[in-house]
């Protein structure tokens, strides 16, 4: 077995050593027996939309096993496939309907509405091109326009046609009913309701190579003649109506069906590993009916597969998904740092679905990261876990990826930023750190309490004290408050860290002390003692915000500082 395929010892939970393994273990079967001097592990989407969260799976998925196996100094590649020679399908809710002029026509000769990109196609790939950099990820990429326009696979595609009897053989025993597919993912072009209607014995019906119309650009022919010697392809456009011979053993106008066009690539790229969405191997499907066609037609071979489920979202606002309809990388990295982005595909098995969430879970997320990243600065307890914070965390391309040089929670960061109208500057005052080193956080935090946060589920800081509500305090609140400004100190200097709990110490005390236990007494059996202190929060707030609830008392208090929490909660004289 060749320098560095032997099999890891790996936890259950790693996916990612054990998917690699089974990618090398395929590559040197493949090889006869021994490793390749370059592993290939790929990646394709089509750049029709938004390429949001759901298809970053297919990018991260490649890129963790690719760097798994670079870590063992194998030499290895991701190759990416922008599939942007497919047709244009439908023009998307929010775009000027005169773009249904480009039904039919290459991604990359449809216009970009905005004029910005080069093409709808280029319009897309850059801010993925972008957020792909910002984690980490590097990768060789492929444009298939370039490809089939180049005449790159000429004589792929007249092997294809010479052995369409052989593919025909294969597709016919997977014969599906047509799906629509989502955004990002590959057509389909051979449907049951096509064959149906063009006729069971009709050759050209299921002909595995499709031009594009010569005249207005469109797929949308008709075949009417092939000349096997010549390799003349006559068609007929059904939106201009005129008629074109294209020689395709000459002239790349055309490309090969989705089914017949990725074990194609698989033979030409000499892919190991390519993951897919767990429809692509259900019977019928893209991988199913590509490793029947690949062998018997190519010379190829499959390759290593995955399958991963779906990546839904939550929590996300209106005001910000109206702005894209689909939550992106680029947009989730706007409040998640990319290591965390990358933390919650890494840390789960591709067939686990999860959702990526805009909302308050994004305090939770945060919360158990920093927890992690303690856990990991400890030998001792490394684990499976800890690894995934390893691989999320750094490359071998890009090294350590950006994160606080400071670490301050990120509940603390959002609490102060909603108090201050998001001023970075304010923020950073109140943790006492320079803004530099709280960055990349202080700004997804800001960017998460002001534009994803809920208007509603904002704190609204009193400009004076409630005259009315302080005169109205019974015995027990008085005493409370008298308690707390007697001990509340000047200034909240030093650590925030510092700061914050002895804040917690003092608030959660003051109820404590006015029943005559020491300020650190534990009550956690006491129900009359957390009653006072359930009472006393409530009246914190309604003091400090006009609200019921907020954020945590003591992270409160520091964005506040001592001198407009005194001015608050202090009666006016009598």
């Amino acid at each position: 077995m060749a320098r560095g395929a032997k099999d890891q010892q790996t936890d259950p939970s790693d996916w990612v050593t054990r998917t690699a393994d089974l990618a090398l273990r395929h590559a040197e079967q493949t090889n006869g027996g021994t490793l390749p001097e370059l592993i290939t592990c790929a990646s394709g989407i089509s750049p029709s939309g938004p390429i949001h969260l759901g298809n970053l799976r297919e990018f991260l998925t490649v890129h963790f096993v690719a760097e798994e196996i670079r870590r063992r100094g194998i030499a290895v590649r991701h190759l990416h496939s922008w599939d942007d020679y497919d047709r244009f399908r439908k023009v998307p809710a929010g775009t000027d309907p005169s773009w249904s002029e480009h039904i039919g026509r290459p991604l990359t000769a449809v216009p970009d509405p905005t004029g910005e990109f080069a093409s709808w196609s280029d319009r897309f790939k850059a801010p993925l091109r972008s957020a792909l950099a910002e984690m980490g990820c590097d990768m060789v990429e492929v444009e298939q326009t370039r490809m089939y326009r180049s005449g790159a696979y000429r004589e792929q595609i007249l092997t294809a046609i010479r052995r369409r009897g052989d593919i025909e053989s294969v597709m016919s025993r997977f014969r599906t009913k047509k799906v629509e597919p989502t955004e990002g993912e590959p057509e389909v072009e051979s449907t049951a309701e096509e064959d149906a209607a063009a006729g069971a014995g009709d050759d050209l019906a299921r002909f595995p190579y499709k031009p594009y119309c010569r005249g207005c650009g469109r797929d949308t022919v008709t075949l009417t003649s092939f000349d096997d010697d010549t390799t003349d392809l006559a068609y007929t456009c059904d939106v201009c109506g005129d008629s074109y011979v294209t020689n395709v053993a000459t002239q790349d106008e055309g490309k090969l069906v989705w089914k017949v066009d990725w074990p194609m690539r698989w033979t030409y790229e000499g892919v190991h590993f390519e993951p897919g969405g767990v429809d692509h191997a259900s019977p019928g499907s893209s991988y199913t009916v590509g490793k029947e066609i690949v062998g018997p037609v190519f010379g190829g071979s499959a390759p290593s597969f995955v399958g991963y489920s779906f990546v839904g979202v939550a929590g996300m606002p209106k005001m910000s998904s109206s702005k894209g309809g689909v939550p992106t990388a680029a947009e989730a990295l706007r409040i998640l740092e990319a290591p965390i982005l990358r933390w919650l595909y890494v840390r789960r098995q591709p067939k686990q679905a999860f959702n990526v969430d805009f909302g308050a879970e994004v305090l939770r997320l945060y919360d158990e990261w920093d927890a992690l990243g303690k856990k990991a600065a400890n030998p001792a307890k490394r684990d499976a876990a800890v690894l995934a914070w390893e691989r999320a965390s750094s490359t071998s391309t890009a090294g350590a990826l950006a994160v606080p040089s400071t670490v301050v929670p990120f509940r603390m960061l959002s609490s102060v930023a909603d108090v201050t109208a998001g001023s970075r500057e304010l923020v950073a005052r109140t943790v006492g750190a320079p803004e530099a080193d709280l960055e990349p956080r202080l700004s997804k935090a800001a960017t998460w309490i002001t534009e994803y946060v809920d208007p509603e589920e904002r704190t609204i800081v009193r400009e004076a004290p409630d005259a009315e509500r302080l005169a109205a305090l019974t015995e027990a609140e008085a005493r409370w408050l008298d308690l707390l400004l007697e001990r509340l100190p000047s200034s909240f200097e030093g650590e925030a860290a510092d700061v914050v709990a002895e804040l917690t110490t003092l608030i959660y005390g003051v109820p404590k002390v006015a029943r005559g236990l020491a300020i650190d007494a534990d009550v956690r059996g006491d129900e009359e003692a957390k009653a006072d202190q359930k009472a006393f929060f409530g009246l914190l707030y309604a003091l400090l915000v006009g609200a019921e609830r907020g954020p945590r008392l003591p992270t409160l208090f520091a964005a506040l500082g001592a001198d407009r929490v005194r001015l608050l909660l202090t009666r006016p004289a009598a």
